[in-house]
């Protein structure tokens, strides 16, 4: 197999020691399966713009923060530096995004490295040590779709505490390992205060899995859990721990504005807050060349 041009510095570099297969190709990377010592990873190579079909990118960067003023400015007028800036920004969101959310205990792919816009992070597998499917290639009986479900509404609210949205969330974004559903693919990830599109797209999350699970378990597509989980986060009274009923109604007393608006900025100013010491603790921890990015096991609870 011809081994892809981003993969071979990694080799040459001894990072790696072999490009096995492709794994798949989607709309934003291609995925290979690669060794590292004994150990199988995954290898994501994340595709140029002009290759990509990814559609409405802006409504996801939304509220992204980036950790230069002087990127930030280039960006706003989409200068030559300003869209590499965003492409840069782009790809490393979704390590990013993992790192956070494993520390948050969040199931999603264990991360090894990010070089040169390449993510060597865990490969998962089923129980016979096969490359797991989706959870929409899984005939599941009535009692596994739905402890699936609950689980996966767990993580889901789980990223809400954490800050982030999924966006992109559907019976192709969720593996079935060995130990259960692992949530996978976040390069789209939005900031749950910081973009006015989060409601809509953590519903859509939901409403995704509830159908591809409610098709084994049909009760599962009365629930609600989308506008519960939503409304709880509004109001506050959201943890990873909340006892979620899948039951919502409808408040149809007259709209709390001016409160509405206050409890939305006061979540926007907490998370640019919990953002910059976040951005701040990174650029105190990277001291190495941007392209070779690594991360180690920590044991604290955010970036």
């Amino acid at each position: 197999m011809k081994i892809p041009a981003s993969l071979q510095p990694l080799i040459d570099d001894g990072i790696i020691d072999e490009v096995i297969r492709p794994l798949r190709s989607g709309k934003e990377a291609s995925i290979f399966v690669v060794r590292a010592g004994a150990r199988l990873c995954c290898a994501k190579i994340y595709k140029d713009l002009r290759q990509r079909s990814f559609q409405q990118r802006s409504q996801y960067q939304e509220g992204r923060h980036v950790r230069s003023s002087r990127q930030a400015r280039a960006m706003g007028k989409s200068t030559r530096f300003g869209r590499e800036a965003q492409e840069t920004a782009w790809k490393s969101a979704e390590v990013d995004a993992l790192v956070h959310l494993a520390r948050a205990g969040v199931r999603v792919p264990e991360t090894f490295g990010f070089f040169n816009g390449v993510l060597l992070m865990e490969l998962i597998v089923d129980d016979r040590g096969d490359i797991a499917p989706d959870l929409g290639e899984v005939d599941h009986s009535p009692q596994q779709a739905r402890d699936f479900h609950q689980f996966l509404i767990r993580q889901i609210v789980g990223m809400l505490c954490a800050g982030l949205v999924h966006g992109d969330l559907s019976e192709y974004n969720v593996l079935v390992g060995s130990t259960g559903p692992v949530i996978i693919d976040l390069p789209q990830v939005v900031s749950a205060a910081g973009n006015n599109n989060a409601r809509a797209m953590l519903l859509r999350d939901v409403n995704n899995v509830t159908a591809t699970l409610g098709r084994f378990a049909p009760e599962l597509l009365a629930t609600r859990y989308g506008e519960e989980i939503w409304d709880r986060y509004e109001r506050g009274t959201l943890d990873p721990d909340s006892v979620l009923t899948g039951e919502y109604a409808e408040d149809d007393g007259p709209a709390d504005v001016v409160g509405t608006l206050e409890a939305i900025n006061d979540a926007r100013q907490q998370a640019e807050f919990r953002q910059a010491g976040r951005d701040a603790a990174a650029s105190a921890n990277d001291r190495g060349p941007a392209s070779a990015r690594q991360f180690e096991p920590d044991a604290g609870d955010e970036k």
